[in-house]
């Protein structure tokens, strides 16, 4: 029954919903009008506020490329030879369909947490082998539940150390970055926010959501899927000259960045003297420095990161060309007034109570139409943050709310999905029925610990 309750909310998804691409488009034209006439801006002011290299459409350039290299980093580590090659151990640990799809989601999850990039990519790649290693005992499994359960890294991980939303107010140089000037905040460390009891119980509970319910998912009998081909290892070239292989195919260059990187993190993580820890403060570029120190030691040579590293950059596309588009539709919204607007309709129309509950459904909606995280945050965070600040709500708490909205409702728009299902040559359509079933008890999970806290 969940499995076929599942394949209809997939395929009211399919089609309905268009290219998000497409999407930034149409709600830069929806913003533009809607400033129009709900504003004294004039279409002059509206052209110049989205054009503005400040404030407008460059705005996000820095913001794009840190969550480029969040992607990236996260996708090398997870294709390092030793993190593969656990996965691939872990794979012939299930003895049957339900008990590989505990397996992925669990890892996957909990990944996530770690970084969205290794989350996803991790729980790719175990998906396959897990499929792989049932098929080859002969095991009966169904493979989409096994990919589906693999995304739910992109569940979880907006409440975890990549989170985007927690990450740019942890200081003063990242609330700069994204939200417009005027929009009054203190940096808010990550001890209130991921690292907050609220968080702790509810990123714990979703994990353990997801693990409980892929097995129900799983039909009881099923035949083993048509998997694709093991996959080319990235060997040294023949016949390369010694100096070339000196550098690009042992650690030399490689631990050359480490130890540098390795200075940086000592210091930054363990402070000593009685100052606190860096990890209290991490910001999308600390994030991005640890996990590539991470990923040069485990892959070992200079080719064998950059080979991972131009596979996981083909996922970045979406982020390169649409958050401009989303900087732009910030600007025009900001500049307007259009933001503080929303932001008192939302504040007036809401209690200490319903502003987090609120927030977190919008945030999914949203989501729907923004599948970025880190472009969300730019478009709805001054919302957010404006109506927490009006409304009395804590800050911190109105941020996580947002966060779990956005997360949560990946598991119906696939965009981030796009790298899992290269690695797992499935389709969108075989996934998005199981994964909207699982968010459904997530937002029910998230909406009573916003209650609650």
């Amino acid at each position: 029954m969940l499995a076929s309750l599942g394949e209809r909310i997939s395929a009211v998804f399919r089609a309905t919903a268009p290219d998000p691409f497409v999407i930034a488009v149409l709600l830069t034209g929806v913003t533009f009008a809607a400033a129009l006439v709900c504003t004294e801006s004039s279409a002059g002011d509206l052209v110049s506020a989205w054009s503005s290299p400040t404030d407008g459409i460059w705005k996000f350039l820095g913001f794009a490329m840190q969550m480029c290299l969040i992607l990236v980093t996260g996708h090398a580590l997870a294709a390092s030879k030793p993190v593969a090659g656990l996965l691939a151990q872990l794979a012939s640990l299930p003895k049957s369909g339900k008990q590989g799809a505990a397996l992925v989601a669990f890892v996957a999850a909990t990944l996530g947490t770690l970084n969205w990039g290794l989350g996803l990519i991790a729980g790719a790649l175990l998906a396959r082998d897990v499929g792989r290693s049932l098929a080859r005992r002969q095991i009966p499994h169904h493979y989409p539940v096994l990919v589906a359960a693999g995304y739910m890294g992109l569940m979880i991980w907006h409440g975890g150390f990549s989170g985007t939303a927690p990450l740019k107010v942890s200081t003063d140089a990242e609330i700069a970055d994204v939200l417009p000037v005027g929009v009054a905040l203190d940096a808010i460390p990550i001890d209130q926010t991921i690292l907050s009891p609220m968080n702790l119980i509810i990123t714990g509970g979703l994990i353990a959501i997801a693990t409980v319910f892929f097995p129900l998912l799983m039909p009881k009998t099923g035949t083993p899927a048509t998997l694709p081909d093991e996959d080319a290892s990235h060997e040294p070239e023949p016949g390369k000259p010694l100096i070339p292989r000196l550098l690009e195919d042992t650690p030399i260059v490689n631990w050359l960045l480490v130890i540098l990187i390795g200075a940086w993190a000592v210091g930054y993580y363990f402070p000593g003297s009685g100052e606190p820890s860096g990890l209290r403060s991490l910001t999308p570029n600390t994030v991005n420095l640890t996990m590539l120190m991470l990923g040069l030691i485990l892959h070992g040579s200079p080719r064998s990161y950059i080979a991972a590293v131009e596979d996981g950059a083909r996922g970045c596309a979406g982020i390169i060309i649409q958050f401009p588009l989303y900087a732009g539709i910030m600007g025009m919204m900001h500049t307007s007034g259009l933001t503080a607007q929303i932001a008192s309709a939302v504040s007036s129309n809401a209690t200490e109570s319903t502003l987090p509950v609120f927030t977190c459904l919008s945030a999914g909606l949203v989501n729907l139409f923004v599948p970025s995280g880190g472009g969300q945050w730019g478009v709805q965070g001054p919302i957010v943050v404006e109506s927490a600040l009006e409304a009395g709500v804590p800050v911190p708490k109105a941020v996580m709310a947002l966060a779990y909205g956005d997360q949560l409702t990946n598991m119906l728009q696939p965009f981030w999905a796009l790298p899992l299902l290269a690695i797992t040559k499935a389709k969108a359509r075989d996934i998005v029925g199981y994964t909207a079933l699982v968010m459904l008890a997530g937002f029910a999970w998230v909406l009573l610990g916003l209650l609650v806290f």
